[in-house]
């Protein structure tokens, strides 16, 4: 057994390429919904990337924003309450049998980088010294 099943139809497709694909469809549909939500909260917001569920009840999308903290709780605060109208964008775009809950978080990823570029800033410092 490869890990890679035979749908019947005589293509083998990878575990998982459904949710994947899902997923980078929402990823689509939000990406150009957002810029259209009339709320002040959100502010400049970049989605980074989806995850569907093997079951596509639930997809979580990751996001970036710029802005201090307060204005990035603000467009969480925002993408919360514009979840309702969003889920149901991505009814009207995505054919699915279920409609997704939808999870919104904010992507650390970028965070994370510069805090490893300044740890490795300060150790070549050292070093130097």
């Amino acid at each position: 057994m490869t890990g890679v099943p035979d749908l019947g139809d005589g293509a083998a497709r990878p575990a998982g390429s459904r949710p994947n694909r899902v997923a980078e469809e929402i990823r689509e549909v939000l990406a150009t919904e957002l810029p259209r939500l009339k709320d002040p909260r959100i502010g400049f917001v970049t989605i980074t990337g989806a995850k569907a569920s093997p079951d596509l009840r639930h997809a979580w999308v990751y996001y970036t924003t710029l802005g201090s903290e307060a204005e990035r709780r603000g467009t969480a605060a925002g993408l919360r309450s514009a979840t309702a109208h969003l889920r149901a964008v991505v009814g009207r775009e995505v054919r699915l049998k279920f409609l997704p809950e939808l999870h919104f978080e904010e992507d650390a990823t970028m965070e994370r980088s510069e805090r490893i570029d300044e740890l490795l800033r300060q150790l070549h410092e050292e070093e130097e010294r």
